[in-house]
This record gives C-alpha cells, structure tokens and sequence, in this order.
C-alpha cells in the first residue's frame, strides 16, 4: 500500500498510535519501507560501529530506567534536514504505559522517530481515571481528519476505543510481536479479539464491558469496498483473511541504520516475560535459565522490558549472570553491538525478528522450548500449542529440543 493522497491534494494524514517501542519501532520499518515522508531529503548513509569505535554500553540491571527523556541518541542515527516538518504527513501518538523501563525505551525510540523527520505526540494516556477521557477527546479532531491509521495492538481496548472514532479508509496493523500471528488468526476466523494468553478464561466484568467496542473494532478491522486493511509483519501468517494486504517486514531500516555489530565469542541470552504473565511457573524459569547458561557458556541476560525487579534480583543472585536491562528494542541493540555470537531465546518474537535484524552478520540464534511442565495451572489451555507454533514457524534458528550443549 503506497501512500494515498488525502482530500484537496494534501498528502495522505497518517496517525501512528503505539504502546511500546516495538510498535514504535515497526512503525518506523513500515514507513521504510512505504517511503514515508515523501518530501524528505535521501537519509545520508550511516557510519559502521566498529571494534575501535564501540557504541555506548548498555545499561546495567541496577541502573533505574530513565522516566523523562532518555539520553542522547546513538550517533550513528543522523537528523533530517527540515526536522519534523519533512515528515508531517506521519505523526506517531505514544499512547504512554506506566511501565518506567518501558516509557524509558518509548522515550529514545520517540527520538529516533523525531531523526526521522516524523511528528511525535506523546500523551499521558494513563495518568488517571479521567486521562483516556481527555487522551480521546484530544485527538479526536485528528482522527476524523486522517487518511489512515497505524496501530500496533489490536488488542489493546485504548486502541479499538479510537477505531470507533475514525473514519479512515486506510488502517494498517504493524507488528507487535507474537500477538500479531494470533490476531490475523482470529480476523481470518471472525472470531472475537482476545490475547492468546488470556484465551480459555472466562470473560470478566471489563471484557464484557468492552464487548460491543471490540465487536465494533473487529468489524472496522475487516476489509471492505470502503476500507482497506494491511498487516505489516515479521511474523508468519498462515491464515489470510480475506482483502488484508500482508506486507513483510524485513528490518530493512534498522540494518541501514545500525551496524554492523562487533562480535564476541561468547554467548548472550534473552528474558521473556512469561512469568509475568502467569503462563511459566517462576522457579522452573529459573531452573531452565541456569541449565541453559551453563552448557552454553552464557555470560548476559538481557531483561524484558516486563520482568519484575524482583526476579531479576534473583536471577543475578543466583546465576550469576550480568543481567542487563536495554534502554531500546533488542533488534537495535543487537545491531549496534557488541553481541554474543550465539543467542538463546524461549519462543517469543525475537526468534522471529533476530534472524532478519542480524542477516549477514554470522550471529546464531538458538531457541528453547517451553517444557509442557513449566507451565502453571492457570496456563491458557492453548499456551503450550501457541508456544511450539511460536518456534516451529521461525526461520534461520536452532532449535534446541532439550537443554543441554549445542
């Protein structure tokens, strides 16, 4: 889908609303990709990161995340000439969490976003019971004017509350990790919008509140002779509903931008907030953590976003690995090194995205299976079916079917 131009021959209004930097940073790959802003000036090449000139080091796990603004951005990344107004047909809304690791990464990628020569509105949305009333309120001139609009989660009720509010022809989901695999799943199904995670439960009192308003954004979702619909994706996409548009996401910005890495020997691991969210039991996380790091010689273990401080203490305690709390998605990180040669992962987004983000540059991606075992007793009963789907469909990785030395 190629930008469209709006009314009376203005460029096409885009709105880009995004609750994480992952969703920020897809929306950065999909205006890429779709030559967003036209009027822009070429992005001058940007330098190698090499051995003698490393990037700044990662924040440790015992430093805060930043709240407010994040530090400067990395000095590979080059400002547009004409700063924002270059990019005004793109404005990204930062629907802000609470979350102080995760405001503190939507804060560098709203930088980045800003080096694009895009617009970015940051809205408290979440500052208090009356906040989404004013959030909503706010922009609701913009969203009838617009053209088209970006979103990063489906799912999320912020989001299908302002799909009801627009009138744009255009609307594009851009990725947001696992999730979207289940929810083209779901579109091409007709079924009702719901977290993979949270699939089997029985509805709550909110989920039946929201009820018409997700019933009303499925709808609004589904390609018509008035709307079109695109999925911009890393992910695989096995069911395509009918009239979406699926576009691939190849990282092709975040390569031209970052990197290529410095290389070490040894080996890094990533975190998954799985815990967190009530699908694998703590203490066998854990266990399967340290099992992995042994036999594979893994010296840093980069947090998820979501993971409590409390696990990560002991995690630390009791591994003794350099727990490392990134202040940007792990693709950029990644690219901007140094990085383990080999990079182990449960299933989760990365196994799909590492692979294209780190194309060419010899790095390893190995992923462990979640054991049926891990699981905890309020486990969705689709969790271990997701998870296996998670792993059997990426491509470019190991997979390794017990812990044990590669």
């Amino acid at each position: 889908m190629s930008p469209r131009a709006g009314q009376a021959g203005h460029p096409a209004r885009t709105l880009a609303f995004v609750e994480s930097p992952v969703q920020l940073l897809n929306v950065l790959e999909w205006a890429h990709l779709h030559g967003l802003p036209d009027a822009a000036p070429a992005h001058p090449a940007a330098p190698s990161v090499t051995a003698s000139a490393p990037p700044p080091a990662l924040p440790a796990q015992s430093r805060p995340a930043p709240a407010g603004p994040g530090p400067a951005v990395p000095a590979q990344v080059r400002r547009l000439p004409g700063g924002a107004a270059a990019g005004a047909e793109l404005t990204v809304v930062v629907l802000a969490p609470t979350d102080p690791m995760t405001r503190g990464q939507l804060r560098r990628m709203a930088d980045l976003a800003r080096d694009e020569g895009y617009r970015v509105r940051w809205e408290e949305a979440r500052g208090g019971a009356t906040a989404p009333f004013h959030t909503i309120g706010g922009l609701a001139g913009s969203l009838r004017r617009a053209d088209r609009v970006v979103m990063g989660d489906p799912f999320s009720r912020y989001v299908q509350l302002l799909l009801t509010v627009t009138r744009a022809r255009d609307l594009v989901v851009v990725d947001d990790g696992t999730a979207t695999m289940e929810f083209v799943a779901q579109l091409a199904r007709g079924e009702r919008l719901v977290r993979w995670h949270r699939k089997g439960g029985r509805p709550g009192a909110r989920d039946l509140f929201f009820a018409p308003v997700s019933s009303s954004a499925r709808r609004r979702l589904t390609p018509s002779a008035h709307r079109r619909v695109e999925v911009f994706s890393s992910m695989p996409v096995t069911e395509t509903p009918e009239g979406v548009t699926v576009t691939a996401n190849d990282f092709a910005w975040t390569r031209g931008r970052f990197g290529p890495p410095r290389i070490t020997d040894g080996a890094d691991m990533v975190g998954t907030s799985l815990v967190e969210t009530g699908v694998v039991d703590g203490d066998h996380y854990l266990e399967a953590v340290r099992s992995l790091a042994k036999a594979h010689g893994v010296t840093r273990y980069f947090a998820h976003r979501r993971e409590s401080t409390e696990k990560l203490h002991r995690l630390a305690g009791e591994t003794r690995l350099e727990i490392v709390r990134p202040d940007l998605p792990l693709e950029l990180i990644a690219r901007r090194g140094p990085i383990g040669r080999t990079i182990l992962s449960f299933p989760s987004t990365v196994v799909h995205t590492l692979p294209l983000a780190l194309a060419g540059t010899g790095v390893r991606v190995a992923v462990c299976d979640i054991d049926p075992t891990w699981l905890t007793q309020t486990a969705s009963p689709r969790a271990q079916g997701f998870l296996s789907g998670v792993t059997g469909t990426a491509r470019d990785v190991h997979r390794l079917t017990a812990i044990a030395p590669a």
